[in-house]
C-alpha cells in the first residue's frame, strides 16, 4: 500500500470511528430510534466502502503487482491459479 492509499484509508477509518461515537451519543442522548438506524446504516456503508479501498489496494499491491515497486513487502511469488485463489479467498472475506 501506497503513502496515499494509506492516508486515504486512515482518514477514512477516523471518520468511521466518529461515526460510530456518534451512534453511542445519540444512544446516550434517547434520540428517536430510526435516526439511530440511519446513523447505522450511513456507518455500514462507509465500512463497505472501505473495504472496497482495502481490497482494491490488495488486488494492485499484493496480487496484480507481481515484483514491480507496488508490490507489498509481505506478497509472494505465487502461480496464475494461487493468485486466482488469493482473489476468491479476499473476495470471500470481504462478502461474508
Amino acid at each position: 500500500m501506497n503513502d496515499s492509499s494509506r492516508k486515504k484509508i486512515k482518514a477514512r477509518v477516523n471518520r468511521i470511528a466518529g461515526q460510530i461515537g456518534g451512534v453511542g451519543k445519540m444512544i446516550d442522548d434517547d434520540r428517536y430510534c430510526l435516526e439511530i438506524l440511519d446513523q447505522i446504516s450511513a456507518t455500514r456503508s462507509a465500512l463497505d466502502a472501505l473495504g472496497v479501498e482495502l481490497l482494491t489496494s490488495h488486488l494492485e499491491s499484493c496480487v496484480i503487482s507481481g515484483g514491480d515497486e507496488n508490490q507489498h513487502e509481505c506478497a509472494q511469488p505465487r502461480t496464475q491459479d494461487e493468485l486466482l485463489e488469493e482473489v476468491r479467498t479476499s473476495l470471500r472475506r470481504f462478502l461474508k
